[in-house]
């Protein structure tokens, strides 16, 4: 089922998120919406917050990166994070244009240092030990700053956010328009 993304402005984009276990009621049938909801939405990652869900869960499928074959490191890059850490980072930081789905329309450049260590546990609940760079790390740390109720904007730089404020509260009010279902924060409900 396509669940409506989250919008910036969302409470449950700022909440701490919680550790699940395996006992978690449905997670089969939510990450299989997930992935539902982002492919509809074409999106690289997608993390529960952006659903409503204040767990720490993300999935990723980069291979849409990979359609021109310029990184073929990425054509089987798919993934489900379960309670993930990021246990190092390393590198010069670089920047690179983000975009996220609760946040459309907007893009900006964030740094960020391109080698990370993380682990999580699987969808099996197996626990894993990655390491990733270049756009894979990227888009991971993306995902984990969403369940660590962090969003790419609060990385720019300040002039820029000041400049992008009155569309952030377009946003967070609907007064957008996206080609997948969404759900706003500041949007009454029609009776």
């Amino acid at each position: 089922m396509i669940l409506p993304i989250v919008a910036y402005g969302d409470a449950v984009l700022r909440k701490e998120t919680e550790e699940i276990d395996k006992n978690y009621p449905d997670l089969d049938l939510l990450l299989e919406d997930m992935f539902e909801t982002m492919y509809a939405a074409k999106g690289v990652g997608l993390a529960a917050p952006q659903i409503g869900r204040a767990i720490r869960v993300f999935i990723v499928d980069a291979s849409g990166f990979n359609d021109e074959g310029e990184h073929p490191e990425l054509a089987d890059f798919k993934r489900i994070y379960i309670n993930p850490i990021i246990v190092e980072e390393s590198g010069k930081e670089w920047k690179f244009e983000e975009g996220c789905l609760s946040i459309p329309g907007i893009r900006e450049d964030v740094s960020r240092q391109p080698n990370i260590v993380i682990e999580y546990y699987n969808e099996n609940f197996e626990l894993i030990e990655e390491t990733l760079d270049g756009i894979a790390a990227r888009i991971v740390q993306h995902e984990y700053d969403h369940i660590e109720a962090t969003l790419f904007t609060d990385k720019i730089n300040p002039l820029k956010k000041r400049l992008i404020k009155g569309k952030l509260n377009d946003i967070a009010k609907g007064n957008i328009k996206v080609n997948y279902r969404m759900k706003f924060p500041l949007v009454k409900a029609k009776h």
